[in-house]
């Protein structure tokens, strides 16, 4: 029975044991726990505030232990079939003359797919066995001994055993549960837009990559090159704007992009028009703890890493897999379970945070050479990385 609904909330049981498990965020990280959860014998209910799922987006990567844990999750074929096979993309000048390749070694992981696909795979993989509540959010939490009450911007209140935030960097629940944004985000100083287009460049399982002195703008196929996804990116420190006004979004990139060569005239053009179309600031959450009594964090939310380290999917499928997993293995007690969950994945952020901060760092570089090009591509993480992920074999209640 797919229990998607939108805006219709029903009243939830507590028990006296952990049970009930409220997910705030349906992208990656949230369905991910979600699919744990029920295998471990507990009910969750995810609340998204987008009335649908989102399709957009960039793509994004898999390696070492992800992998092992989409093969877990019985998704790894599904994943591999939907792999971009994206290959070295050419950097080119105002004139649209190739100077230098961009190994792919850089950019992409072992796998790569668009973010909507991975979305609509782990919604499929969890519907049947999970409550989705789309265009509704956490409004307040009100914690006592037993639960965890929660109120929502439309629904009636709910009582939960334990609350999730996996809702992202502008985390609602952490903002809740912690304390404001400005307390835990650190902007890494760099702005991107990312959106769908044609590929009317006919480009074949490759990019193309402009850089001008802070900005860049790039062009990279997208679902066996049927389409194509652009990005703008600039450097600049923390702007305000309003974060829900994707036309405010496009008039800075216009305004930062105008004169510029290449595509970028055209390519501003299919902004403006383009329906799928995501803006924010490269930035990292840092925390001192990711719990709060009964509610606790995942993913972005709690350790986002920023765009630039290339390890956010993979953090939010292996902290899924742990917090999970630890609350199962400690018979849901929640404040073992969510030190336990902290001591594994603390080692593992710790190390993509800082390579997140070194990506930012070089991430305009002035018209790279081949040779430094050449020299990131031998140095890139995965080759370099001597200490993986251990994955303990929590024992699921269900393998369903």
């Amino acid at each position: 029975m797919d229990k998607t609904h939108t805006q219709n909330h029903t009243h939830t049981q507590t028990h006296t044991r952990i049970q009930t498990v409220l997910i705030s965020g349906a992208s990656v990280a949230g369905p991910a726990l979600a699919y744990w959860l029920h295998r471990h014998g507990f009910s969750p209910t995810i609340i998204e505030r987008a009335p649908q799922l989102r399709d957009g987006g960039y793509a994004v990567d898999f390696r070492g232990e992800a992998l092992d844990i989409l093969d877990r999750m019985g998704l790894l074929q599904q994943v591999e079939a939907l792999d971009t096979e994206m290959g070295d993309a050419a950097m080119v000048d105002a004139d649209g003359r190739q100077y230098a390749t961009l190994p792919a070694a850089i950019f992409a992981g072992d796998l790569e797919v668009l973010k909507g696909d991975l979305t609509r795979m782990l919604h499929e993989a969890t519907r049947e066995n999970v409550e989705y509540v789309f265009g509704d959010s956490i409004a307040g939490l009100h914690q006592d001994e037993d639960g965890v009450l929660v109120t929502f911007e439309h629904g009636a209140p709910r009582r939960f055993d334990l609350v999730v935030g996996a809702d992202g960097l502008h985390s609602r629940t952490r903002a809740l549960a912690f304390g404001p944004e400005e307390q835990y985000v650190r902007h890494l100083g760099i702005y991107t837009a990312i959106f769908n287009l044609d590929n009317y460049l006919g480009l074949q399982n490759t990019g193309h990559l402009y850089a001008a002195p802070g900005k860049a703008a790039n062009v990279f196929t997208a679902r066996r090159n049927t389409e194509a996804r652009a990005a703008f990116h600039f450097a600049a420190d923390h702007l305000e704007y309003d974060r829900r006004d994707p036309a405010a979004h496009k008039r800075i990139i216009a305004d930062r992009f105008a004169g510029e060569g290449w595509e970028v005239p055209r390519l501003l053009k299919e902004m403006d028009a383009a329906q799928e179309f995501f803006f924010d600031a490269n930035a990292q959450v840092e925390m001192d703890t990711w719990s709060a009594g009964r509610v606790v964090l995942l993913g972005d939310a709690g350790y986002c890493a920023g765009p630039t380290s290339g390890r956010g999917t993979s953090q939010a499928l292996i902290g899924a897999y742990f917090l999970a997993g630890e609350l199962a293995a400690r018979g849901g007690d929640h404040t073992a379970a969510f030190a336990a969950y902290e001591e594994l994945m603390r080692p593992y952020v710790a190390e993509h945070q800082a390579l997140g901060r070194e990506g930012a760092e070089r991430f305009f570089l002035p018209a790279p050479t081949q040779e430094i090009l050449d020299m990131l591509a031998a140095n890139a993480p995965e080759n370099t990385r001597t200490e993986p992920v251990r994955l303990p074999d929590y024992t699921p209640a269900s393998a369903a």
